[in-house]
């Protein structure tokens, strides 16, 4: 298979590294990733400035390497829209350093990365390691090899990437995968009021981590357990059980135009 390879910590991480050059031990790898860390950028797209990539040789067996000034979903949109001269049969983003579990997909740029793949049409998986700390990569890149190989007789629904998280322990203390849903992450927004030599004020977020919600069978609470979380998620933000519901509160144009009068 040909694999586009991408993350959002950045080419010089570590975490795409061992995952680069452990799918190229079997497949055919290209990484185009973010020059520098893009963490939480969500599915940002640079428009008001040029996109520069420079190629650039730091992975053992990867075909070719271009790190890019853009976000990661601009890495991914550039390299299947402009670089690479053909389509790849799939993405796989990370592995990025700290879980991405829960509502926390909507912030990543590990995952839009992947979700970028998916609404480009290609099978995609994003992958994260639940530690900022305990950088047990080769256990995450070793079942992401295990994984991408799944896609070669196994296609994912239309709009649907994968999204892992992989406990920080060594690969003999994985319990197994398990097939999950997402959790909740809520978090203590903090802002930190400070004022610039000018005098004027500015601040810093510094949102602390609450506990996660995590119900038995959620991204959260298997990975404390030391299995793998494989959740299907898709861009489909649609609550379609609610359609229903809303028809009921007759909101047409008719109504609208009717209580201007």
């Amino acid at each position: 298979m040909r694999i586009l390879v991408s993350n959002d910590d950045g080419i010089f991480a570590p975490g795409i590294k061992a995952l680069a050059e452990t799918l190229a031990t079997e497949h055919e790898v290209y990484v185009v990733a973010p020059d520098r860390e893009r963490s939480a950028n969500g599915h940002a797209l640079t428009l008001h400035k040029p996109l520069r990539a420079e190629e650039v040789d730091i992975f053992k067996g990867v075909k070719g390497s271009w790190h890019v000034n853009g976000t990661p979903s601009d890495c991914v949109k550039l390299a299947v829209g402009a670089m690479l001269d053909f389509v790849p049969d799939a993405v796989v983003s990370g592995i990025n350093r700290g879980q991405n579990m829960g509502t926390d997909v909507m912030y990543s740029g590990t995952v839009s990365a992947a979700m970028e793949g998916t609404i480009l049409g290609m099978q995609s998986i994003a992958l994260s390691l639940a530690s900022f700390s305990d950088m047990h990569y080769q256990t995450a890149a070793n079942f992401a090899l295990l994984l991408t190989n799944k896609l070669k007789s196994n296609k994912l629904p239309p709009k649907t990437l994968l999204n892992v998280n992989v406990p920080a322990v060594p690969e003999e203390q994985i319990k197994g995968a398990k097939l999950t849903k997402l959790g909740v992450h809520r978090y203590i927004d903090v802002f930190e009021k400070r004022t610039d030599l000018r005098g004027k004020h500015y601040y810093w977020f510094a949102g602390e981590s609450m506990e996660y919600e995590d119900e038995e069978d959620t991204d959260v609470a298997v990975v404390k357990q030391n299995y793998i979380s494989v959740t299907p998620i898709h861009y489909d933000l649609t609550n379609h059980s609610f359609l229903p519901d809303l028809k009921s509160w007759d909101i047409s144009i008719k109504n609208i135009i009717e209580v201007k009068k």
